[in-house]
């Protein structure tokens, strides 16, 4: 049976990373809100009327009668089921530990263009946006990217993925916050290149696996827009 995964429509977001995992592993899978009537299903998923554990909030994947939500725990089933995680527990909890870290910068990244609440447009709080993103350049980003830049560079097994010898899906994810802060803040990424050029050779790494190619090249690859996560404003790029 293949899996199901629920996400908005429109945006990559955070489905965007299940997706590359899905994509990566070769396995069948529904995009099921991008089809007629999917985004009620998915509505009528969260309400929680016809399951036992109702998700608060996509992306979720169903499988079978299983259905997983949170980026990071559904990444967590997949790579054990498909051979995206590390097979010893500690491997598999150091990956999780590094998505967690991932997905806490894509909160920030998204607090930079809504800081004070997501109900609100961004023109409503674009002057604490340009405060936001000034801080989120100079100091968030290169810590963040700094700390996998050091990952990669004391792993024990090489320095061309974040845990051990192969891929894995925080791999993936790195390169998807990578290609989103490229998309969002050009400037300020050109500028910190020199400073992180593991990371670079990992997102150009990721980005010419033959799966992910062909994904990238598709149609079923979201372009970054303006309703998504990462947003490019040129102002906040030059907040610093």
């Amino acid at each position: 049976m293949a899996y199901e995964l629920y996400y908005w429509p429109e945006i990559q977001g955070r489905g965007e990373f299940v997706r590359l995992a899905l994509e990566e592993a070769g396995v069948e899978y529904g995009d099921v809100a991008r089809r007629p009537g999917g985004v009620a299903t998915m509505q009528r998923l969260m309400d929680g009327a016809a399951v036992t554990h109702p998700a608060f909030a996509p992306p979720f994947l169903k499988d079978g009668e299983l259905l997983i939500a949170q980026t990071a725990n559904i990444l967590l089933y997949l790579g054990r089921r498909h051979g995206l995680a590390p097979r010893d527990e500690a491997g598999r909890l150091w990956a999780h530990q590094l998505q967690l870290t991932i997905a806490d910068v894509v909160d920030e990244a998204h607090d930079t263009h809504h800081p004070i609440a997501s109900s609100l447009y961004y023109q409503e709080q674009q002057a604490e946006a340009r405060r936001r993103a000034a801080d989120f350049i100079a100091n968030r980003i290169p810590k963040y990217l700094g700390y996998f830049e050091r990952v990669l560079e004391r792993n024990p097994r090489g320095d061309h993925y974040l845990v051990g010898r192969r891929a894995t899906y925080c791999d993936l994810s790195l390169f998807q916050l990578v290609a989103g802060l490229r998309y969002a803040f050009p400037r300020a990424m050109a500028q910190l290149a020199p400073r992180i050029v593991r990371v670079t050779a990992l997102h150009d790494r990721i980005a010419a696996r033959p799966r992910i190619d062909a994904y990238l090249k598709s149609a079923r690859r979201i372009a970054f827009n303006k309703h998504g996560i990462f947003r490019h404003y040129p102002e906040l790029d030059a907040a610093s």
